[in-house]
């Protein structure tokens, strides 16, 4: 359950990378398939900004006439809508909107693919049979749909996010860029699940902080993953890269980085894990990137991002992602911050805090 959880989380939904004002070397035509909700448009400034000419394919709905200057196709990929792309011609196609492989599937039956040099998937690392085991890289074993009709993606993620590489890997051999990030935080995160640690230390008072200050946390920032995929295209790179960030961030350094950004009084109560998973605290879910180091989750954490590393992947400072989500945060409308989307309420914390306490009083008088 702990795993379906991280999965599911990691799915309901991008100064490194390519640098603002940098042009590519050859201005393509490029085909984005979403591009206006989460990482999307981070993608598609990073792209525009490099001088490629873009076209947007997605249905209109989540921030409609975001980029009013770009071509946009509007439609359903999944319905008779994807035919208005028949018989138009890209060099590239960035897809940060597909979970089924018959949209691959369709989107490729409708594209000239001779004409294509490359195809960027945007996949997850939840695409990994087992992250019990630390180290995983790309070659680790892979989630297999158990039903091979399904496309239940609440139930299966991960294993139809590899259906879809393995789609794109049949239609297009050797074009195929597949990019397997971790946990995507920044500006304009609709999930609240990064939000919530410098929202809930702002609100100030004693804050559980799980486990110990070491403990390993992986995230990348929207931003460092869309001028990353940008400097891919214009390297034309191919082949399959988990994009995340190397295993030195800390809870404890992330932590801090929100006391420093948004509230430098607030308390940080650290709470053992074996504490929190005695008083029934659900990993991930009640305390967000919150993994006991034991455990069907324990390398959730620990993924192996040397190939995209050597691929140019780079990573800002913590302290400077949590202070500009901070900012966009504030930014928000009133009604929109009036309650997180993530996170432990205010009261259930209160409650955990007080057992942990008198546990606390019970050894010091032993």
């Amino acid at each position: 359950m702990n795993r379906r959880r991280f999965i599911k989380g990691l799915g309901v939904a991008a100064t490194a990378g390519l640098a603002p004002g940098l042009a590519a070397s050859e201005p393509l035509s490029i085909l984005v398939m979403g591009g206006t909700g989460f990482i999307g448009p981070h993608i598609v400034r990073a792209l525009r900004d490099a001088g490629h000419r873009l076209t947007l394919f997605n249905r209109g709905k989540t921030n409609p006439g975001l980029f009013p200057g770009l071509e946009l196709i509007k439609g359903d990929r999944l319905t008779d809508d994807i035919e208005q792309l028949q018989g138009r011609r890209w060099d590239v196609v960035i897809d940060t909107a597909a979970y089924l492989p018959r949209a691959v599937d369709t989107l490729m039956a409708q594209l000239d693919r001779d004409s294509l040099r490359q195809y960027v998937f945007v996949s997850t690392i939840s695409v990994y049979a087992n992250f019990g085991t630390p180290g995983i890289d790309e070659n680790a074993p892979k989630e297999v749909l158990p039903e091979p009709e399904s496309e239940d993606v609440n139930q299966y993620y991960g294993a139809l996010k590899f259906a879809c590489e393995e789609a794109a890997r049949r239609a297009l051999p050797g074009k195929v860029l597949a990019i397997r990030p971790g946990m995507i935080i920044g500006p304009g995160d609709r999930t609240d699940r990064f939000t919530y640690w410098p929202v809930r230390v702002a609100r100030g008072g004693r804050v559980l902080a799980p486990g110990v200050p070491d403990d390993v946390i992986q995230t990348i920032d929207a931003r460092d993953l869309a001028g990353w995929i940008a400097r891919c295209v214009d390297a034309r790179t191919l082949g399959e890269f988990n994009a995340t960030s190397d295993a030195g961030d800390t809870f404890g350094a992330m932590l801090d980085a929100c006391q420093s950004v948004a509230n430098p009084g607030a308390e940080l109560v650290w709470v053992p894990h074996d504490f929190l998973l005695a008083q029934g605290v659900n990993e991930w879910v009640d305390l967000p990137f919150w993994v006991s180091p034991t455990g069907d989750l324990a390398g959730a954490w620990t993924v192996n991002t040397e190939r995209a590393t050597a691929a140019g992947l780079r990573h800002r400072p913590i302290r400077d992602t949590v202070a500009d989500l901070y900012a966009w945060w504030q930014q928000q409308p009133a009604e929109r911050r009036a309650t997180l989307r993530a996170g432990m309420p205010a009261q259930r914390e209160a409650e955990v805090l007080a057992a942990w306490d008198q546990r606390a009083d019970a050894e010091a008088a032993v």
